[in-house]
């Protein structure tokens, strides 16, 4: 019979770690002399959590006890990962440790002193649905005639207050940053969000906001429970200290009070979540607020090549807000990385996709190559290349592109304007509009379904309700404007999209509503290579992934992301690595992202985002972009302002050519040495859609000629 010793919870140490080897030289002073408040100041790749788990370990092997330990993280799965290490370091569970995300942390302290400001310990939690079902009966019980006013939506009410109660400012300061077309209605908003609160509180329920607004405050009114906590903690170590919120930070200082022994680990050069209220004030700030804090850096890169990080090295020295550090590579010398300028979205695609099926033909599998790109819409050019090889892909990020609820809406105009029959596209269009359920919806459509074209239903008057009327009228109005942009079909989507009913439904629905109109945007550039209404709705209609959804439990699942090349949004790919990454649309107005640079600090944390994704690369990247925009109307593109900031000689550019054969299928997998330009060979033939060749006239003006198969046969002529 065999024996299995169970160790239970006592004795932290089956285990000897040898920290003297087991760490490097950046590492090591973290863990052993991280007492005080220290900033541990971690670049990419460069071994966080390893920092992080054998800090713990080293606190447990010198005597504290786990329940003297605070680990805060960012996600639940980084925390059970974290405690998992320990737990192999040492040979025990470290029973008794606190460790989890900043919300599940706040929850366990509100369960057991929440008493003290109202709360029992049986509040309920409620989640974004329930969240938003409350919000809604707030408006209604305040009589607000959210369709007359053209009112925020739950979502994008939800999103204001969260937004407003994470960064700490005022409801005016929200909507003057994000949503200034609602400025009108700050009063109504103001009155919502109050009488929210209040109901929360009557009914004790707590959103996710609370969970961190409630125990700041509690611990900001309640100073015995503050003192009870911070004597508790003995040591707090942060995880991601980049992406904390004002509130965050605030709990962080008043746990560390007392000992003062608080470890930030984070990276301010990935500091990229500005959006949900993340402050890089916090990280850059810490020494200010934490006094003789310590500061270590750790710029050892595990990852990637000499050469992929001096191109991310290079880049991010241009900021000016940040703690200056170079990354320094432990692997070897690989390629240098690849610029790829295309004539248009198109070829680059063409060029991405192509360019894989030569990686694979040399071994490589799916899941090792990523395409990375700054905003959802940019994906679509490539995803239909990869459709139309028959190349898998998973769409990391939301939804694909041709699944998306907006894409659908404004193909559903043109499917009516093609057939006036489809009363299931006169339903999806009709009950965008306030007042139009879908009984009503059916049977207004059912109504213009029964006339002899689009015309005569855009001018008929099927309904007599107030509400219904008010409601066709608004899809009276988008379709002129499409009416009115035929034939092309390109306007005929600009018009959906610029008219005032969708753009007014889209920014009260949904939060990031202007990445809904880049998406539409985008389906109106590839419209403009179709002249025929049903030829364009049948290539769309008959995609392999037209209609299903990423999570669809009627698709066969595969069995590993192996089988898959990923697409996925940068902020998406924050903590990933793939072999090879493609970083896509890395022109002016794409990347960096027109709208942020607008904003203040914008363009610091978009030069952020592109050293997030050039460090997500461990052997091959390629940077990419298109130098026109558009087919029938072309638009010539710089490129991205992050391109210039590279010196020549941390890259090798890549011309692109039409011929025969892919370049005789060699691919780009010789040594680094070389500077000079390659030169690409996309096949041509007949599978390969018409492209204008760019011509200019006497003045400089655009002349547009269809060539098959091809955009334009050489760079030089432009």
């Amino acid at each position: 019979m065999k024996e299995f010793v169970l160790q239970g919870s006592g004795g932290f140490g089956t285990r000897q770690i040898d920290y003297q080897n087991e760490l490097n030289d950046e590492q090591r002073p973290a863990v052993m002399e991280g007492d005080g408040a220290a900033l541990v100041l971690a670049g990419a790749g460069s071994g966080k959590t390893r920092v992080i788990t054998y800090r713990v370990a080293w606190l447990l092997d010198h005597g504290i006890p786990p329940e003297r330990i605070l680990l805060l993280t960012f996600t639940n799965k980084a925390a059970r990962e974290m405690v998992g290490r320990v737990e192999s370091l040492l040979g025990v569970y470290p029973h008794g440790l606190w460790a989890g995300t900043f919300h599940s942390i706040a929850n366990r302290i509100l369960r057991m002193y929440g008493s003290h400001i109202g709360y029992g310990s049986n509040f309920s939690i409620l989640d974004e649905e329930d969240a938003n079902d409350l919000i809604k009966l707030c408006v209604k019980q305040l009589k607000i005639d959210s369709a007359a006013k053209r009112f925020p939506g739950a979502s994008v009410l939800k999103s204001i207050i969260s937004y407003r109660r994470n960064a700490a400012i005022t409801m005016q300061m929200v909507l003057e940053r994000k949503h200034p077309h609602f400025l009108p209605q700050v009063a109504d908003i103001q009155r919502v969000s109050d009488l929210y609160e209040q109901q929360k509180q009557e009914q004790q329920a707590m959103d996710f906001d609370d969970l961190l607004t409630i125990l700041l405050r509690l611990l900001t009114e309640q100073p015995h429970i503050k003192e009870k906590l911070a004597n508790q903690f003995a040591y707090i170590l942060v995880d991601e200290f980049q992406d904390t919120n004002v509130i965050q930070a605030d709990i962080v200082h008043a746990l560390s009070s007392i000992h003062n022994n608080v470890l930030a680990v984070g990276d301010d050069a990935q500091s990229i979540y500005s959006f949900r209220a993340a402050e890089i004030r916090n990280i850059l700030d810490f020494p200010r607020r934490y006094n003789d804090a310590k500061m270590f850096r750790l710029v050892t890169n595990y990852r990637s090549t000499p050469q992929i990080l001096a191109v991310a090295n290079s880049v991010i020295a241009n900021n000016d807000n940040q703690f200056a550090k170079e990354l320094v590579a432990a692997v070897g010398d690989g390629d240098l990385p690849y610029m790829v300028p295309a004539n248009s979205a198109s070829q680059e695609a063409q060029f991405v996709v192509e360019q894989m099926t030569t990686l694979l033909n040399q071994g490589a599998s799916y899941g090792s190559m990523a395409v990375l790109f700054r905003a959802a819409y940019h994906s679509q050019q490539v995803e239909f290349e990869l459709m139309k090889r028959g190349i898998p892909y998973e769409y990391r990020g939301g939804m694909k592109f041709f699944e998306r609820a907006h894409v659908k809406d404004a193909l559903a105009h043109l499917r009516v304007m093609q057939n006036v029959k489809d009363v299931m596209a006169w339903n999806r269009a009709l009950m965008l509009q306030p007042g139009l359920g879908l009984t009503t919806a059916n049977k207004i459509g059912s109504t213009v379904a029964r006339l002899s074209d689009i015309d005569e239903a855009v001018k008929s008057t099927p309904t007599t309700g107030a509400k219904a009327q008010q409601g066709w009228a608004g899809t009276q109005r988008i379709m002129t404007a499409m009416l009115a942009a035929r034939p092309s079909i390109a306007d005929m989507l600009r018009a959906f999209a610029g008219s005032d009913d969708y753009h007014a439904y889209l920014e009260n629905e949904y939060p990031n509503w202007q990445e809904r109109l880049d998406d539409v945007e985008q389906l109106a550039a590839f419209a403009e290579q179709y002249d025929d209404l049903s030829a364009f709705l049948d290539a769309v209609s008959l995609t392999a992934d037209f209609g299903a959804r990423v999570d669809d439990p009627s698709k066969p699942k595969r069995e590993s992301e192996e089988d898959s090349v990923i697409l996925s949004t940068i902020h998406q790919a924050k903590g990933l690595e793939w072999e090879t990454v493609f970083i896509i649309n890395l022109s002016e107005g794409g990347f960096p992202s027109g709208r942020a640079m607008d904003e203040e600090g914008g363009l610091e944390e978009e030069r952020r985002l592109f050293y997030v994704a050039s460090t997500r690369a461990r052997q091959k990247l390629f940077l990419t972009y298109p130098i026109t925009a558009g087919y029938e109307h072309i638009e010539l593109r710089q490129p991205s302002i992050f391109l210039s900031e590279i010196p020549k000689s941390q890259y090798e550019e890549i011309k692109l050519r039409y011929g025969g054969d892919w370049a005789n299928n060699s691919g780009y997998g010789g040594g680094g040495g070389g500077r000079q330009s390659k030169v690409a060979v996309a096949r041509g033939g007949v599978d390969d859609w018409d492209e204008p060749t760019i011509v200019l006239d006497p003045v400089g003006e655009a002349i547009n000629r269809p060539m098959p198969g091809s955009f334009l046969r050489d760079l030089n002529e432009l």
